[in-house]
């Protein structure tokens, strides 16, 4: 009976933490980490706990290989977190230059605060729009803010709507109130030039957009 509890907790912390380490680093749309629905309730027979037990750490393995969370990662994101930026980029870069879009998206982060690295939005329009062109969601939101704000590209209400608009559809609340602002500064011909724009790069899956 203790065996199988002891079996459980540990699948549900793995499981904790691989959530926790899908948590996007810095500011603007940060990912939330997510918690399984799984209760704390052990059943009556071994039997039943032993696959309970086994059901948690397979979850836990699947997911840790589809979001690339390992140690690693966890380590990653504490050394980022706790402002140790170099070991951070250390972990972060190859993965970016392997095509992760997390790691892409989070490696633009850094070059647009100028984390570790020397501040350069040039190259952070670079890692954000990779990550975009994968369907990140927050690489989305942030080209749009690079579109809005003119860093690292000219400024153009209609790329900032059009990247804030693919996100927006993504869920992303903000996204839409800030596409319904940048619409206020803009003719109608222009957001339907944005509209269309969105359409053919979600058609494209967002690539070459």
């Amino acid at each position: 009976m203790r065996g199988g509890r002891k079996g459980i907790e540990k699948g549900i912390g793995v499981i904790h933490r691989v959530g926790l380490c899908l948590r996007d680093m810095g500011s603007g749309t940060t990912q939330t980490p997510f918690h399984l629905p799984i209760p704390h309730i052990f059943c009556q027979t071994s039997p039943m706990k032993n696959l309970t037990a086994t059901i948690c750490l397979t979850i836990a393995v699947l997911l840790g290989s589809m979001t690339g969370c390992t140690s690693g990662g966890l380590r990653r994101d504490a050394a980022y977190h706790r402002g140790d930026y170099a070991i951070a980029l250390r972990e972060i870069e190859p993965l970016a230059k392997q095509g992760d879009a997390r790691s892409q998206y989070n490696l633009g982060l850094m070059y647009r605060k100028g984390e570790g690295v020397l501040k350069d939005d040039k190259t952070a329009m670079k890692w954000y729009r990779l990550a975009a062109e994968q369907g990140n969601t927050n690489a989305q939101f942030n080209l749009g803010v690079m579109y809005d704000e003119g860093r690292g590209v000219l400024q153009d209400n209609v790329y900032a709507h059009m990247w804030w608009n693919i996100a927006a559809s993504s869920g992303n609340k903000t996204a839409s109130k800030n596409r319904d602002k940048v619409a206020k500064r803009m003719t109608p011909p222009r957001i339907e030039d944005a509209q269309k724009l969105a359409r053919e790069c979600v058609r494209k899956k967002y690539k070459g957009c």
